[in-house]
């Protein structure tokens, strides 16, 4: 029979040598992110079996306690010249009781697709009432 008191699990943050939490396995916690700074992180899990094994999973993840920082104008990774106009919105309440409606949402110009698509719509239109509009067609039953 397996003894379960010696299986161990160590939990390592971000590359460091030293775990901050150890349990005896099965383990629930909760991760409090709030004392992890925001951006990418990385989680590296260390099991050790009662047969002195080991077992490693490496668990990436993000943090984003603090606001939503929208950028409009400037993507990564863009290739840019001259003067570009950018726009930046931040937007995060810590307070749940009541939601802030100013600045929560980015204004983002109407997509290409949507134009393309109100433009034959139009343009059908126009082709329809060309091709159908002859009087032959409404003449009165009366």
């Amino acid at each position: 029979m397996i003894d379960s008191s010696h299986k161990k699990v160590r939990v390592f943050m971000d590359n460091d040598p030293k775990p901050f939490a150890e349990f005896d396995s099965p383990v629930k916690f909760i991760l409090d992110t709030t004392k992890i700074p925001d951006g990418k992180h990385e989680m590296k899990i260390v099991s050790t079996s009662s047969s002195g094994k080991e077992g490693i999973k490496v668990i990436p993840f993000e943090v984003r306690n603090g606001p939503m920082i929208y950028v409009l104008g400037l993507k990564e990774n863009d290739s840019v010249s001259e003067k570009i106009p950018i726009t930046i919105n931040s937007y995060g309440s810590e307070r749940h009781d009541v939601f802030e409606i100013v600045g929560s949402e980015t204004p983002r110009a109407i997509p290409q697709f949507i134009w393309i698509m109100i433009l034959a719509f139009i343009a059908f239109g126009l082709f329809y009432l060309a091709m159908y509009w002859k009087p032959d067609f409404y003449t009165s039953f009366f």
